[in-house]
């Protein structure tokens, strides 16, 4: 963002003193930073070998050296926040979602409403508006813990969850996020080959241009995070524009959705719940982004604005796509061009404007780089909440591995971007909507006191975590018998419809909340946490 004070030195920091100020994210106010070390010396998160321990202390000052964030998942303290709370930093909130959410891979998404479910324009535009509203709102929720808490979403797990049990869940979201990476590499990677003359650019390329970049943000850390995600949306803001603009020609609105009614209502709830697995897996890492805001932040404010910015942000995308793929039946071009790629059809819809068409195109897919930041950025952090150990290796290590992974693994699967949307998204949502439904009930039945923050990096403070590992299970297996894949059909699931609908996410919050309350009960009444 603007210019600040000038950095004072890191905690931890042989030759400096016990703190460190960088620019703010959202103002001109300073924050700090903290290693976890304290000021004489002790080590608050677990011994490792010394020679390792001095080589990774080594990595962290120079990474300070250089102006990176070297702060992993400690505890964000109130003195270490933005001190100047404006209408810039609310704004902030609104700018950031529609930069990260407004992508290409929205887009595709919105194509498998007509492509692959069969529905027309205006069920499939129900389904991905309203899918994406109750998705959006449970992420928006969590973000407002953020600047209450001063700790990230994953480390927040452990007052639900308990300190073992919670890892199962980090383990989780890192696949989700890692994922969501493949994904938007693989379509970034689509848009560039499309454009390029005769192909000459292979996929192969655009999924390392797009890893990179993301790669060189996401490790400066949340300073330079936010300042990208400030700006990142008005680019795409036009180009999309141009493209409703330039295709809404071919859409074709009057087409009914495919199969007898049966069909068409498991076909609905499928693509619903795809769109709400879209929206709801922001949840695990919406508060990370947001511990750098002042305790006396507005949750109203925050909570809206989250929430504005990401069904903006949703809707646009989705309909665009929803629009393009509706095409495919009466335009040759446009089913040729979905043939190679759902990024190729983007292109294709380009296609009128020529020239500047594959420019815009080129935007597009640059722009897939603000979602896969976020990502990116937060699986460094909750790699970390899986040991001691691992919080002792830095986050842009983390942030490294990640990148590798999720870069040989687009590489692998770029052919089947369909596949990877229709069944790994839908199934990683399933997990997301069990957690939720029982941190709810942990905040509003059995937390209605509030929390002791201070207490976040201490297992015996926290529940046992049997209560909550039991409903997740339970969750996960209503979620199974109601799950509709193309690999696996529940078999509650294959009573509607020919091909089935997909209730997993509905019925595994369900189950999940029913057994918690009394199992949280029995476990508060013999452990006592």
């Amino acid at each position: 963002m603007s210019s600040g004070s000038n950095p004072t030195p890191m905690v931890g920091e042989a030759t400096k003193e016990n703190a460190t100020r960088s620019e703010a994210v959202f103002d001109d106010s300073p924050f700090r930073y903290d290693d976890g070390i304290e000021s004489n010396g002790a080590d608050r998160r677990g011994s490792v070998p010394a020679r390792l321990t001095s080589c990774l202390k080594k990595l962290e000052n120079q990474l300070v050296e250089y102006s990176l964030e070297a702060r992993g998942i400690e505890r964000v303290q109130e003195h270490e926040r933005i001190p100047k709370l404006t209408w810039v930093s609310y704004l902030q909130v609104f700018l950031l979602w529609m930069s990260v959410n407004l992508a290409a891979n929205n887009i595709t998404l919105g194509m498998l409403g007509p492509a692959v479910y069969g529905l027309s324009f205006l069920d499939s535009a129900l389904c991905a508006v309203f899918g994406a509203l109750v998705g959006a709102t449970a992420a928006s929720w969590m973000a407002t813990w953020g600047p209450i808490s001063g700790i990230r979403t994953m480390a927040f797990g452990r007052y639900t969850m308990g300190w073992w049990p919670s890892k199962l869940i980090v383990i989780l979201n890192l696949i989700q996020m890692i994922g969501y990476c493949l994904i938007n590499c693989v379509v970034c990677g689509q848009i560039l080959s499309a454009v390029s003359p005769n192909g000459s650019l292979s996929v192969a390329v655009g999924i390392v241009i797009i890893a990179v970049i993301s790669w060189i943000i996401a490790t400066f850390g949340i300073r330079v995070f936010h300042y990208y995600e400030r700006f990142a949306f008005l680019p795409q803001v036009i180009v999309v524009s141009i493209l409703f603009g330039v295709s809404s020609s071919k859409f074709d609105l009057s087409t009914p959705s495919h199969g007898d009614t049966r069909t068409v209502i498991g076909n609905r709830l499928s693509f619903f719940s795809l769109c709400v697995s879209a929206a709801i897996t922001y949840t695990p890492l919406a508060a990370d982004f947001f511990v750098y805001y002042p305790e006396r932040t507005s949750r109203v404010k925050l909570f809206s604005l989250s929430l504005f910015g990401l069904l903006c942000s949703f809707t646009l995308a989705f309909l665009l796509g929803i629009g393009l793929a509706s095409g495919i039946t009466n335009h040759p071009s446009y089913a040729t061009a979905y043939n190679n790629g759902q990024g190729a059809l983007i292109v294709e819809g380009f296609s009128p404007l020529n020239t500047f068409g594959n420019f815009c195109s080129v935007v597009v897919a640059l722009g897939l780089i603000a979602n896969a930041i976020a990502p990116t950025y937060s699986a460094g952090v909750d790699f970390q909440v899986l040991g001691r150990y691992a919080e002792r290796v830095p986050r842009a290590i983390w942030n490294t591995l990640g990148v590798i992974i999720y870069t040989v693994c687009a590489l692998v699967g770029r052919s089947h971007l369909a596949e990877i949307f229709t069944n790994f998204l839908a199934l990683m949502g399933y997990w997301v909507a069990i957690w939720i439904g029982i941190i709810l009930e942990e905040r509003f039945i059995f937390r209605r006191q509030g929390y002791n923050w201070a207490v976040w990096d201490e297992p015996a403070k926290h529940p046992i975590g049997i209560a909550a590992l039991i409903a997740f299970l339970v969750g996960w297996a209503g979620a199974i018998l109601c799950m509709a894949q193309v690999w696996y059909i529940g078999p509650l699931a294959g009573l509607v419809g020919e091909y089935g609908a997909d209730m997993g996410n509905y019925v595994g919050f369900s189950w999940a909340a029913v057994v918690y309350p009394p199992l949280r009960y029995l476990e508060l009444k013999h452990f006592g946490r």
